[in-house]
């Protein structure tokens, strides 16, 4: 009881110090690319003070953790141009204009994985780094897999792999993966499975 008397304490002394919500005053975009725009807006903080901000924007996305009857999360390994080499991910894919989370979670994991699944269940959603990237990934459990021809795209190079998830679970404690959705993903669908 007293922590949550705490809690609620620490909750009013914050709306005190921070009354008013975010204000933007201005916004100029600096680069409009196929997937990203990137802006400096001009800003009034909840605590006041004003600030020029650069924000990059992209339409989100939609990661699956996929797990077969065997108890394995299919991870992919994935070269990454912008990190200088190869990572270990779970399916994924930028949402397309208009298109719902899921639709796209669906799409990926038949493109990347070669599966499609019977069960699907939100994991909630992952925001990368809220410092300056509005992008937020939708993560999905899906369950009662069955094979589906993968076509993946020619710009993307991976190689599909099956993993134990309490191994995968594992990899994203000590750091052998260290994507944040996949990292976030595994140990969500840990607790529901």
């Amino acid at each position: 009881m007293t922590l949550a008397l705490g809690m609620i304490e620490l909750y009013a002394l914050r709306r005190r110090q921070y009354p008013s919500p975010m204000t933007l005053h201005d916004s100029t975009t600096h680069f409009r690319g196929r997937v990203i725009t990137v802006t400096v807006d001009d800003v009034t903080l909840p605590n006041g003070h004003r600030a020029q901000l650069e924000i990059v924007h992209h339409p989100g996305g939609a990661a699956i953790v996929a797990i077969d009857d065997e108890g394995r999360v299919c991870l992919l390994r994935q070269h990454r141009h912008a990190v200088g080499g190869f990572l270990w991910e779970l399916p994924a894919g930028k949402l397309e204009p208009g298109e719902p989370p899921l639709l796209t979670a669906q799409r990926e994991l038949v493109e990347e994985a070669g599966r499609q699944a019977r069960d699907w269940q939100s994991l909630g959603v992952c925001t990368p780094s809220p410092g300056v990237l509005r992008e937020v990934v939708h993560l999905y459990l899906a369950t009662g897999l069955s094979e589906a021809p993968s076509a993946p795209e020619s710009a993307e190079v991976f190689e599909v792999h099956w993993v134990p998830l309490a191994q995968a679970n594992q990899w994203a404690i000590e750091g052998t993966i260290n994507d944040a959705k996949t990292a976030l993903g595994i140990m969500r669908a840990l607790h529901r499975v």
